[in-house]
């Protein structure tokens, strides 16, 4: 629109100074260029909100600074300058106070805009040099200096990497990255200089991402907003009905003027917007990324939950549950050998297995005489032993024929085996799974307690897996073994029971995801399609803050009907009052201003962290 925060500005201090000088007048003995000189500072603002209208129309918006406009025009032919001047300050006044109360509701999402990094210190010939972000390519060798923000996303090549992502997950903790760990774009370096060997460009890293969830957030215009633009249509109508009444009965122009001036401006212009970006800001210090109004309208009102297993659900990354030995055999010697060995293997699983064994701060010996069959498992020697690790039949053929496994464990869904040969024994097996994320089930509680009554698990996993996860959390029902043109089925298929939220992490889940009436990505360590494909991105690896999401949505729609329906009512009985000769446009100006700003100091209430209403 034309009238921007600093013509806004320019448009409140130009009535206020005419205003002024209008009273200052009379005591120059200039009275009779007062009326005059309240008339010409109306002029201005009226253009330019005769300008914004046009513009409005022509995008197809109708809404009620028709009516200050009407209100203003109305005062000047009747003769009422000073209730017209009043009304141009008040109005303009008003719009700047939203601006203003919008800029500060903003300040969370516009810093993660503000700290968008521009270049980065490249390894290049021998030397370094400073390049523009756009440069960067997979496999570039970056310098990250102390104070930095991350470029790109990448893998730490040398150095230890103390990274503050609190602006991205609201962590307040720093965390340590070591060689060969992968690190988020829009992490700030907490520690001291270390080498990021890139994976994505700039463009494609997880902060581009982001920059582009927090822009699309800032453009986009809530449903609320266009029901309320309906609303103010009818509004518009009511107060023209009693404006002209009141003319009709009495005669007097000035009461139809009086009633004008009451309606200008409406609250509903002011609460939506400031309640719902309120609301936007709130959760973004929660680390969590809501696409704009429409989003966050949906997330209140949601009441199927369709979830994703792995990396939803589940933590997506197998860890060692348990170690079961055999012939007397020390568990924790059994797991420091095989991770010993496994230092050696890039397969996924051994480095499971060494992480498990270094969280444990088990001292790893250096393997000798290594041999890797891909896909099948390693041997060789630590400490002067031989060692074999590996699947159970490539174990069993390392080892003298006749050797039987006596180990009788528990088979578990999902579960995956990794046998371990010692000396040319079989020394036991190392358990790895996917498990549920903790405190899942008191979740799924707490969702129902917020008005989810139905909840869905959704995976491509087998169905054995999939009820073994699902086993006593009291989801309603399990589909398992489904494409990602299945699960949308399922999101489309539970619409009859209401909106529907999908939350996923996966590229497989991205379809659904936009499916659904409100897509929610793990975003921490999800692919990149699924967050943006989603409504709602959750930036730290924890399922638990779509309950803050939740309840954040749920007060921002709350404050914003709460601000519409107040405001219109006591609009509503001072245009009565108007109307029937106790107030004079004068008086209905000031009481309306005074009714605006309570409507926009209580939709900023969303800023806050009161209880659900």
């Amino acid at each position: 629109m034309l009238a921007g925060f600093f013509v806004r500005t320019l448009l409140v201090l130009l009535p206020a100074f005419g205003l002024g000088l209008g009273f200052v007048l009379p005591l120059l003995g200039q009275p009779a260029w007062q009326d005059r000189v309240w008339g010409a500072f109306t002029v201005p603002v009226l253009i330019v909100l005769v300008y914004d209208i046009v513009a409005s129309v022509r995008r197809g918006e109708v809404g009620l600074d028709i009516v200050a406009v009407l209100s203003m025009a109305a005062a000047l032919v009747v003769g009422e300058e000073l209730a017209a001047v009043v009304v141009a300050l008040m109005y303009a006044g008003g719009q700047f106070l939203e601006a203003f109360a919008e800029r500060h509701a903003r300040r969370e999402m516009t810093a993660l805009l503000a700290r968008a990094p521009r270049s980065a210190v490249r390894y290049r010939a021998g030397g370094l040099e400073e390049v523009d972000l756009d440069l960067i390519v997979p496999g570039d060798r970056l310098l990250i200096r102390q104070g930095d923000v991350i470029p790109a996303d990448g893998i730490v090549a040398s150095g230890l990497a103390v990274l503050d992502q609190s602006a991205l997950t609201g962590e307040p903790i720093p965390v340590q990255q070591h060689a060969g760990d992968q690190v988020m774009s829009g992490s700030n370096n907490a520690g001291e200089a270390f080498d990021l060997t890139v994976s994505h460009r700039a463009a494609e890293s997880t902060y581009a991402g982001i920059v582009r969830l927090v822009d699309g957030a800032q453009r986009a215009k809530a449903p609320m907003s266009r029901l309320a633009d309906r609303f103010a249509i009818v509004f518009l109508g009511v107060t023209v009905l009693i404006a002209a009444v009141a003319w009709f009965f009495t005669g007097d122009p000035v009461r139809a003027v009086a009633v004008l001036v009451v309606a200008t401006p409406c609250p509903l212009i002011l609460a939506v917007p400031v309640a719902i970006v309120s609301g936007l800001s709130r959760a973004a210090r929660h680390g969590i990324l809501i696409k704009g109004g429409k989003a966050i309208e949906a997330l209140a009102r949601v009441n199927s939950l369709v979830l994703d297993k792995t990396g939803t659900l589940t933590d997506g990354r197998a860890k060692v549950v348990a170690v079961n030995v055999s012939d007397g055999a020390d568990p924790d010697e059994v797991l420091r050998l095989a991770a010993s060995l496994d230092q050696a293997s890039k397969h996924i699983i051994a480095q499971t297995i060494v992480a498990e064994a270094q969280g444990r701060l088990f001292k790893l010996a250096l393997p000798s005489d290594v041999v890797e069959t891909p896909g099948e498992g390693v041997r060789g020697v630590v400490e002067g032993r031989s060692i074999a690790v590996g699947g159970i039949q490539f174990v069993m053929s390392k080892l003298p024929q006749g050797t039987e496994n006596r180990l009788q464990a528990k088979k578990v869904a999902g579960a995956v085996i990794v046998a371990v040969a010692i000396d040319g024994h079989f020394a036991g097996e190392i358990r790895l799974a996917d498990e549920l994320r903790s405190g899942t089930q008191l979740l799924l509680q707490r969702l129902r307690m917020l008005g989810v009554q139905r909840i869905v698990l959704a995976t491509g996993d087998r169905s054995e897996v999939a009820d073994a996860i699902a086993a006593g959390l009291g989801i309603d029902a399990v589909r398992s073994g489904l494409t990602p043109d299945q699960k949308v089925l399922v999101v489309l298929s539970e619409r009859k029971n209401g909106p529907v939220m999908m939350i996923g992490d996966g590229v497989n889940d991205a379809p659904a995801l936009a499916a659904a009436d409100v897509g929610v990505a793990m975003g921490a360590r999800g692919a990149a399609a699924s967050a943006e494909a989603a409504d709602v991105v959750i930036l730290v690896d924890h399922l638990d803050r779509i309950l803050p999401a939740m309840q954040i949505a749920r007060r921002s729609r709350f404050i914003a009907l709460e601000g519409v329906i107040a405001g219109i009512g006591l609009s509503l009985i001072g245009m009565v009052a108007a109307a029937l000769g106790y107030l004079t446009p004068v008086e209905g100006a000031l009481i309306q201003e005074a009714i605006d700003v309570a409507v926009i100091l209580n939709a900023l209430r969303a800023l806050g962290d009161g209880k659900l209403s």
